[in-house]
């Protein structure tokens, strides 16, 4: 009786806290269907706003913004986040593992403040360059090679180095054995740590807020249109990028779980 009590007690507080983090956003993906488009009141099914998101071009613009960004942030994560995975691997040092982890751990405030400045020092005061979506770029793959060479170590942790080097005896080229034996290895892992870091890219906020100049993202817009009370067409807009995200961290778990089984 009393273990029976105990369990019940403990679902009672599992679904009071899916409740604490998941209401909200049913609340909110709800009223992007609300006719009235008032928070207080319903007023009957429809799907109106989303066409009123499809025809603001301003909201297109800032879409194809954050899409160009997060694109370019997650291969330049993947090129130079993968070889860093190797090099990690390789050296094994707790030193370098904890200073890749820094970027993924430390404040977004402080990053973006960090960035802010040394884009100004060097690029603006220097080369008189001005804030862009380059500089978004370059800040979202700040984070995101770290995020690509902890996934990808991960999966080198298992790797199986017979192949590499029964490949190489058997005469193939080191750029061939990694095109034909290592890559396909860690394929999963690399596609995995990608669609984390295009997920980040897409939500972030605060670090594209700091370097975007006058360019403007999606969050940044959405940010924008908030800031005098939240219409349905943010809601429209909020649940589209909330289905997008949540597809991007399902495939990415997925793939992780196949690179964990294998």
């Amino acid at each position: 009786m009393r273990s029976r009590t105990g369990d019940l007690g403990l679902g009672a507080v599992f679904v009071a806290a899916l409740a604490f983090l998941y209401l909200p956003i049913a609340v909110l993906v709800g009223l992007s269907f609300n006719e009235s488009g008032l928070p207080t009141a319903w007023g009957g099914f429809s799907t109106k706003w989303y066409s009123e998101l499809a025809r603001d071009e301003e909201i297109k613009s800032a879409a194809v913004a954050t899409m160009t960004v997060a694109l370019a942030a997650t291969g330049l994560s993947v090129l130079i986040g993968t070889p860093l995975a190797f090099g990690l691997a390789r050296l094994r040092s707790r030193l370098l593992d904890g200073l890749v982890f820094v970027p993924m751990i430390i404040p977004d405030i402080v990053l973006a403040i960090a960035l802010l400045s040394g884009f100004n020092l060097v690029f603006t005061q220097k080369l008189g360059l001005q804030l862009g979506l380059w500089s978004v770029v370059l800040a979202h793959a700040t984070f995101g090679i770290a995020f690509v060479a902890i996934v990808v170590s991960t999966r080198l942790a298992h790797f199986d180095h017979s192949t590499v080097e029964a490949s190489l005896d058997l005469g193939a080229s080191e750029s061939r054995t990694f095109l034909h034996v290592t890559l396909p290895q860690i394929a999963p892992g690399v596609i995995a740590g990608a669609l984390i870091v295009f997920t980040l890219s897409v939500d972030e906020f605060v670090i594209a807020y700091f370097t975007a100049g006058i360019e403007i993202t999606l969050p940044i817009k959405i940010y924008s249109m908030v800031r005098f009370g939240v219409t349905p067409v943010v809601n429209a807009l909020a649940t589209v990028v909330l289905g997008l995200s949540i597809a991007l961290v399902l495939a990415s778990m997925r793939l992780r779980g196949r690179q964990a089984a294998s």
